[in-house]
């Protein structure tokens, strides 16, 4: 399970439990800092999840902010998983820094639940879609670097069909105008859609399509997005990860989890959900699309 999930999830429990105890011990930054003659930007490195802790570091750091025996043992088994390397740093570069978190986050996810109005996302990508995708993402690259990066896109979709831990329920919202756009001519979009089509057939996947016909919708300003849900922790020992909302451009990404943008988002997901055609009516029009460009 380590290699599947890696260690974000850890790191970020870890994180905020530290945090917290440093909080309600009435101790700030600086004097945490101070005190364990650690830097400021070490602290809150470790607060923020961004990297693996050490044992050593974490029972210093309880020992600091007068948490219980019980609870640091606790936290010095998340340290312990904080170390664990996910599939995707065998990668390298390939995975940007930027995306690795996604990548960690969706792969221990329990529940996604995607917009995407311009593109076919990569979780359902073809190797060809892929491939003419990076073309005009990455122009600069060479042809082993934009294999790689389509690779990485190609292993990512294994969650959908893993036994262990348990695939995630995807449900997938498209816009209409996703599955109209040509890339790279009929024969790669016919194949994508028949892809998409057997893949909506898998007992965890749902693929809704959101017709143009149906007008503005909370999607069209939101942009594409996915709200990720996270099972229970094993052993309870830590509250289970905080939902997270995931927006790309194109240099970066967002990463929401205050109260106030999650239930915005909730609010655009609920829009779509009222709008979309349901999954019996979508396959019929994914199946139509591709009959017709094997006729033209």
């Amino acid at each position: 399970m380590a290699e599947e999930i890696g260690s974000t999830v850890p790191r970020r429990q870890l994180g905020r439990l530290l945090r917290q105890f440093r909080n309600e011990a009435g101790v700030t930054l600086d004097a945490a800092a101070e005190a364990l003659e650690y830097s400021r930007q070490k602290i809150w490195r470790i607060e923020c999840g961004m990297g693996p802790v050490r044992v050593l570091d974490v029972k210093a750091m309880c020992e600091l902010y007068g948490v219980s025996p019980e609870m640091t043992e606790a936290m010095r088994g998340l340290a312990a998983e904080t170390k664990s390397k996910g599939w995707w740093h065998a990668y390298g570069d390939a995975v940007p820094s930027w995306f690795e978190l996604y990548v960690g986050l969706e792969s221990a996810a329990a529940y996604l639940r995607r917009y995407d109005e311009s593109l076919i996302p990569g979780l359902f990508q073809t190797r060809q879609y892929a491939r003419a995708i990076y073309r005009l993402d990455r122009p600069g690259a060479s042809e082993s670097d934009r294999e790689r990066a389509v690779e990485v896109r190609l292993q990512r979709q294994a969650l959908l069909t893993r036994r262990l831990p348990a695939a995630p329920r995807v449900v997938q919202v498209l816009s209409e105008a996703v599955l109209l756009r040509s890339v790279a001519g009929h024969g790669v979009m016919s194949e994508q859609l028949d892809h998409l089509s057997r893949l909506s057939e898998l007992p965890n996947v749902s693929v809704r399509v959101l017709p143009l016909a149906a007008g503005p919708h909370p999607g069209a300003v939101a942009g594409s997005f996915v709200i990720l849900d996270f099972p229970p922790t094993k052993g309870g020992r830590a509250a289970p990860e905080p939902s997270v909302v995931y927006s790309e451009s194109l240099t970066g990404a967002l990463y929401l989890d205050k109260a106030d943008e999650l239930q915005a988002y909730e609010a655009a997901w609920k829009g779509l959900d009222s709008l979309a055609l349901g999954e019996a009516e979508s396959r019929d029009m994914i199946k139509r699309l591709i009959g017709e460009m094997r006729h033209d």
